[in-house]
């Protein structure tokens, strides 16, 4: 192991494909895995930079270090798994030993952060990035994972990092004859919060984008697990359909987090909770950069309060003055709060179809700022041939976005004729009551 370990670390620089070519040079390495685990640092430096930074780690499947959760998102699952608990404390024994909802006494339960007693069970360990941060707020997990490979490398990781109050468990959950039911692994465990990543690829690889073809499917486990533990969270792909989710899950769904970062969605987590019954409330979080240290932007909504929503629209008295243009973050867009904001905020949006808003009052720049981008405009005119000509001429460098006008934003770039740099933003946009709208603005940074 060390040899492998000290191999990987001196060539991680090298072509994958000349260390393959070149793999009978290397006698005694097993050069597939040390290729798997080269690959897999690269993919999580930046992205797990404490695993990265650790080069006594072992990855042997560059897939699942792809996959697996950033630092931010790994650290938010566990936030909202300590909520969860915390939230849930006359069921779950919060500093206590008893467990009164499992009926299950963990007398060797060592207390969470807040002195908490309460455990969390990952189905899906996969590269075991979410057990581990699991592990830093739970007082136990249980990593379970089908994939041998990934097992034994769990070990391994979890033994050099000192994450102690981890189980590793080797076992396909399902009911079918050659898996382990929930309730044989999960039943003297005792979770609080049985935790899932469904794979999204059924046989051959083929990708699946209904929650039910998924593995495992949560759908068919949801009442063995309901009978051992109050609460499931699970990890959707961003670009799962809320509403169809949530309706496929059933009622007992009581949160849904859209967790942006580094201006991209990247995951859907779902609250299960066995007594729950009223409507879900979904959670739009924007993590900053600095995250933890500072806290997320949330922008929390139930679907009826949307959909009874009605946005104000844009009047041209809204743009003459010193006004300013918000445009959603990737959370917010996903989690489709468009007119909810509107009259929430009091800021005009541009069209039915077209998610920017208008403001003037600079007080909500901060609020607003945190939840996606906001622009100063400096210019707002109808868009047509003598306003592109002269923006162009006037903002050379900059960075141009089109939404809902006759053109796309590549050719509406082309007509402009600039090129991408300064702080200018050119937008082209549909407003239904002004028509087609050429914004040239600055983004607001301080």
């Amino acid at each position: 192991m060390e040899n492998l370990l000290r191999f990987v670390k001196e060539h991680e620089g090298d072509e994958i494909s000349r260390l393959i070519l070149d793999r009978k040079k290397y006698q005694g390495i097993d050069i597939d895995l040390a290729v798997n685990c080269i690959e897999s640092r690269r993919k999580l430096k930046g992205k797990v930079q404490e695993w990265y930074d650790n080069p006594a780690l072992l990855f042997p499947a560059r897939l699942s270090a792809e996959q697996c959760s950033s630092s931010a998102t790994g650290r938010y699952k566990a936030d909202l798994a300590e909520r969860i608990a915390m939230a849930s404390g006359d069921s779950i024994g919060v500093g206590k030993q008893g467990h009164r909802g499992n009926a299950f006494l963990r007398s060797n339960g060592v207390p969470g952060t807040d002195g908490q007693v309460w455990k969390i069970a990952d189905l899906t360990g996969g590269l075991g990035v979410d057990s581990w941060f699991f592990s830093q707020k739970a007082s136990q997990v249980l990593y379970n994972e089908m994939q041998d490979v990934l097992c034994n490398a769990a070990v391994h990781n979890f033994r050099v990092l000192g994450a102690d109050n981890i189980v590793v468990s080797n076992n396909a959950v399902g009911n079918a004859a050659e898996q382990v039911s929930p309730t044989v692994l999960l039943s003297e465990f005792g979770p609080d919060i049985v935790y899932m990543d469904p794979a999204r690829r059924g046989e051959g690889g083929k990708k699946v984008f209904l929650i039910e073809e998924c593995t495992p499917d949560v759908i068919t486990l949801r009442d063995e697990i309901f009978s051992i533990s109050r609460h499931i969270l699970i990890k959707l792909s961003p670009m799962a359909d809320i509403s169809m989710v949530c309706d496929r899950l059933g009622p007992t769904c009581r949160q849904v987090h859209v967790v942006a970062t580094g201006g991209e969605c990247k995951e859907l987590l779902i609250w299960m909770d066995r007594e729950w019954a009223e409507e879900y409330h979904v959670h739009a979080v924007e993590l900053p950069a600095d995250y933890p240290q500072s806290e997320p932007s949330v922008f929390t909504f139930r679907p009826s309060e949307e959909r009874g929503s009605t946005a104000s629209t844009v009047a041209m008295t809204d743009i003459t003055g010193k006004a300013f243009l918000f445009e959603p973050g990737k959370a917010m867009m996903k989690a489709g709060a468009y007119n909810l904001v509107s009259r929430r905020m009091d800021i005009s949006k541009l069209g039915k179809s077209t998610h920017y808003y208008i403001f003037t009052d600079s007080d909500k720049i901060n609020i607003l700022k945190s939840l996606g981008k906001v622009y100063e405009i400096l210019r707002c005119e109808p868009l047509d041939k003598r306003t592109m000509k002269t923006a162009g001429k006037d903002f050379p460098k900059a960075e141009v976005t089109a939404r809902n006008i006759p053109m796309d934003t590549d050719t509406l770039r082309k007509k402009l004729g600039v090129t991408s740099g300064d702080d200018a933003h050119i937008f082209g946009l549909k407003s239904d009551s002004l028509g087609n709208l050429l914004l040239c603005t600055n983004r607001v940074l301080q």
